[in-house]
């Protein structure tokens, strides 16, 4: 180590000594000093005695948990860096230590490919605030409670992004497909903000009318149009001092826009037919599966909206991407079903997860939960194989769009017209595949039911 390199100090904490033993050797450096420690009470102690930077501490140890070990040291020593491991981590350890100001969480099984990294990161934020002299606040503590299944990375990094936006007030705009869980995210959101004691409600924009739109959102005043049998308080005066979730925002016609926009800007609305000016102290978190940028440049949403709505942005994984987490959450919707029907306990087989992970889900985790819910409902056996997954069959007949139009257009005749021939053949997989039914037919290909009847 030269005489101008710092010496950097790095504590260990976990009760498996095997483990200690190949984390000091996989992380040792010139400039690192090492400390080691088996439990939580001894861990403080050094902490106490020595200049700890950095603590690499497994959340399950001893006396006390690794989560209440990372509060205990940030209150004391509001710089000091934590990492947490985990075999598992839920949801709610994942929100709370990242609300705690846990530097990051890894799973026990990816250290061997994650640790040198993440504590690389570490080390650098270390350098960065000595070089900027900056200071992290302690984060109050929180104490929601929710029940989201999910192992995998890209899923923990969207609810390390919730327990560090839910603490503010920033509009937060969610994007995800169909059925990947954005309401779920809102109400986490919500559970683990400030707000959590005051009431979160959630409107679908994409399922009222639009003429009625407005009056869902404002309220409305005795005879302001016809129905309007008496005054009607608006989701704004109904969730003051909470959350307000609008899901499918994309579909929100232009003249409400308008008047979203001005509640955003000022915090003022009026009901519909009304003169009066009313506030609301609500926190907007939104949502949709189109893709706004394109929306703004079409001309179909606002522009100023959007950069009012889109100052923290979520991306949801769809169940595809996450593949690790589908027989973590099939078990729990066994479970959830099994118990509410009085039903014996269901297992799964490991052909019945490979043909789950097999899928690609286009409903994601709804469509997965229905899945379970029919196959519990026609199990013969308390083990579910293949065979007793609802669409199985259907299951192995998917394939990448793009290779089915290759196949498509290489088979197709000499002087074939290829777009009527594409069209005839994705009709006939749609079909085959749904085995007859349009509805799901045309959701296979991402129409409408109407494309089916204008062909042969």
């Amino acid at each position: 180590m030269s005489a101008d390199t710092q010496e950097r100090t790095l504590l260990l904490v976990d009760p498996d000594h095997d483990y200690l033993d190949w984390a000091t050797k996989h992380l040792e450096a010139d400039d690192v000093r090492i400390l080691r420690c088996d439990n939580a009470d001894n861990a403080l102690k050094v902490c106490q005695k020595t200049n700890v930077e950095l603590v690499i501490a497994d959340i399950a140890i001893q006396p006390f948990d690794g989560i209440q070990l990372l509060t205990q040291l940030r209150a004391s020593n509001p710089d000091i860096l934590v990492i947490l491991t985990a075999g598992f981590p839920g949801t709610p350890q994942i929100i709370n230590a990242t609300q705690q100001g846990a530097h990051d969480i890894i799973r026990k099984e990816s250290l061997t490919f994650e640790l040198r990294s993440v504590v690389e990161s570490a080390w650098q934020v270390i350098e960065n605030r000595r070089s900027a002299g900056e200071h992290k606040q302690t984060v109050p503590e929180t104490t929601g409670r929710l029940q989201v299944i999910g192992v995998s990375r890209a899923f923990q990094d969207v609810f390390k992004t919730v327990g560090r936006v839910a603490r503010t007030d920033a509009p937060v705009l969610i994007y995800g497909e169909s059925g990947t869980g954005k309401e779920l995210v809102a109400n986490a959101i919500h559970e683990y903000s400030p707000r959590r004691g005051k009431e979160m409600v959630a409107l679908n924009c994409g399922a009222i009318p639009d003429n009625l739109l407005e009056s869902e959102l404002f309220g409305h005043e005795k005879g302001s149009f016809t129905g309007a049998a008496a005054r009607r308080q608006g989701r704004f005066e109904q969730c003051d001092g909470g959350t307000l979730f609008l899901d499918e925002i994309g579909d929100m016609p232009l003249p409400v826009q308008v008047k979203l926009l001005r509640v955003l800007q000022e915090g003022t609305f009026s009901r519909v037919g009304g003169n009066e000016t009313l506030s609301s102290d609500v926190r907007i978190v939104a949502a949709t599966n189109k893709n706004l940028a394109e929306e703004v440049q079409a001309g179909r949403f606002r522009e100023d909206l959007y950069y009012r709505l889109n100052v923290v942005e979520l991306n949801l994984p769809p169940l595809r991407e996450r593949k690790e987490d589908i027989p973590l959450l099939a078990e729990f919707f066994l479970r959830k079903i099994t118990r509410k029907n009085g039903m014996a306990r269901l297992r799964l087989s490991g052909e019945a997860i490979a043909l789950l992970q097999s899928h690609h889900w286009p409903g994601n985790v709804r469509e997965l939960e229905n899945t379970m819910a029919r196959a519990a409902a026609l199990a013969t056996s308390d083990v579910l194989l293949g065979d007793d997954i609802p669409l199985g069959r259907s299951l192995q007949k998917q394939a990448d769009v793009r290779t089915i139009l290759g196949q498509l257009i290489a088979s197709a005749p000499e002087d074939t017209d290829i777009p009527e021939w594409i069209n005839k053949r994705l009709i006939d997989y749609a079909l085959e595949v749904s085995e007859g039914d349009i509805s799901k037919a045309a959701k296979t290909l991402n129409t409408d039911k109407s494309f089916f009847s204008k062909k042969d």
